[in-house]
């Protein structure tokens, strides 16, 4: 059975919005899963060092009938294939960051993978594109989008680029 998953785009390295935009691509590319729906582009500052440049985020929707984890090694290679390197370093610069944010309405909490992603509840880079996608969504045993938007975010949004990153 499909599970409604969403997933968060982010890049502030070589090219940023090439970055999305193929992320995307593979995204659509991935067996067993079909892209539903890509929010507008989001840019904003960068949450770690302030020297780096500022980040652009997106959510995209997909429906899969992969595991959580096979789904994860399915991100982990676009992540690779698109340059991204693990170097153990938190909130640096990165080429592309995919991130499971929500894998139906499971609550997902081992060594390789928490969900709903942890954060995400005060990061208004991801809670506005996500609200974009589902107005009446809520994160579990976090709240309601609307609720989460209310309280104060981390990682400013500086603007919603009018591009379409759909394939």
């Amino acid at each position: 059975m499909a599970v409604r998953v969403f997933i968060g785009i982010g890049s502030n390295l070589d090219e940023p919005q090439e970055q999305l935009r193929k992320a995307v691509a593979a995204l659509n590319d991935i067996r067993d899963t079909r892209l539903r729906r890509v929010s507008g582009i989001y840019v904003s500052r960068p949450m770690g060092p302030a020297d780096q440049a500022d980040y652009l985020n997106a959510v995209a929707e997909l429906e899969t009938e992969l595991a959580a984890h096979d789904l994860l090694d399915a991100l982990q290679a676009i992540e690779h294939d698109q340059g991204r390197r693990r170097d153990g370093e938190r909130w640096h610069e990165r080429t592309l960051d995919l991130d499971i944010l929500l894998y139906g309405s499971q609550c997902i909490n081992d060594r390789d993978l928490v969900v709903p992603h942890p954060g995400m509840h005060n990061r208004a880079f991801v809670l506005y594109p996500l609200q974009e996608l589902d107005a009446d969504i809520s994160v579990p045993g976090k709240g309601h989008i609307n609720a989460l938007i209310q309280q104060e975010l981390l990682g400013e949004v500086l603007q919603r680029l009018d591009e379409n990153l759909c394939p």
